[in-house]
């Protein structure tokens, strides 16, 4: 994580510039990731997440940054806001990503969501297990009313087949795109020719 050699964490332990969290009886070091960070309870910023799934919904993303920042603001929690712009069910969006990061490392104090669905639409229950385990609290600002189950689970059939739907209309323009690029170079071909004879 830090990028030094052992030789380096021996020689921090030694001069008391970083000592380990706890050692072993044989005296295997064990470091507490915070310590290895620099990041104490009072450093760490509270982490905002806001997501959208199309460009289209600039304005509601913008309702949601500002929602986070007055949330936090009135808490008195210094806060950062990460943005993210894609399908709930894609889990390689560069915000996520950097969210993910940052709670594996425990770079963070909380997590707060305007609603559970900004997140993720399946998986959130995961990276919430995951906060658990780091010690970092999640905030949820909207609980709203629980759908019942049969919506909630109409919800996300509908968002599964949007995704996927939209993945198939791309592949299809795309060989839709290369069929009609060939057809064209036959028919050029294939006029060239005729001129030749002619």
């Amino acid at each position: 994580m830090l990028g030094c050699s052992v030789a380096t964490l021996r020689r921090w332990d030694a001069s008391g510039e970083l000592v380990p969290a706890r050692r072993t009886q044989k005296g295997t070091r064990f470091y507490n990731v915070a310590d290895l960070f620099g990041v104490t309870d009072e450093s760490a910023p509270t982490v905002c997440y806001a997501r959208v799934s199309s460009r289209g919904q600039k304005a509601d993303l913008e309702c949601q940054y500002a929602a986070l920042e007055a949330f936090c603001a009135a808490k008195g929690w210094r806060s950062v806001v990460i943005e993210d712009l894609g399908s709930g069910v894609n889990c390689h969006k560069r915000g996520l990503q950097q969210l993910l990061e940052m709670i594996l490392r425990r770079r963070q104090n909380r997590l707060v969501l305007t609603h559970k669905d900004r997140l993720l639409r399946f998986g959130s229950e995961l990276v919430f297990v995951l906060c658990e385990a780091q010690g970092i609290e999640v905030v949820i600002i909207d609980q709203g009313e629980r759908p019942s189950f049969e919506k909630e689970l109409a919800q996300d059939v509908l968002e599964i087949i949007t995704v996927f739907s939209a993945r198939l209309y791309g592949a299809r323009s795309h060989e839709s795109k290369k069929l009609i690029d060939a057809l064209t170079d036959a028919v050029i071909t294939d006029q060239a020719t005729k001129l030749a004879v002619l």
